[in-house]
């Protein structure tokens, strides 16, 4: 009964986590900013660290059902 929520989240943090890196990727290899005003390094460190958290608390709900 309690599997359903815990298969959402899981679900939800995965995609999420999947598409930020892969976004964050693309605009990195073309050079573009990944967040106005900020540091190229320091906002592209800091959305894979992002996606890389949501990935993981994805992998953790969906191993925990």
């Amino acid at each position: 009964m309690e599997s359903g929520p815990a298969i959402f989240a899981g679900l939800v943090f995965a995609l999420f986590g999947a598409g930020l890196l892969a976004w964050t990727t693309t605009r990195v290899r073309h050079g573009r900013p990944v967040a106005h005003g900020v540091s190229p390094v320091a906002s592209a460190t800091l959305a894979s660290v992002a996606a890389v958290v949501a990935l993981a608390l994805g992998a953790w709900c969906l191993t925990h059902v």
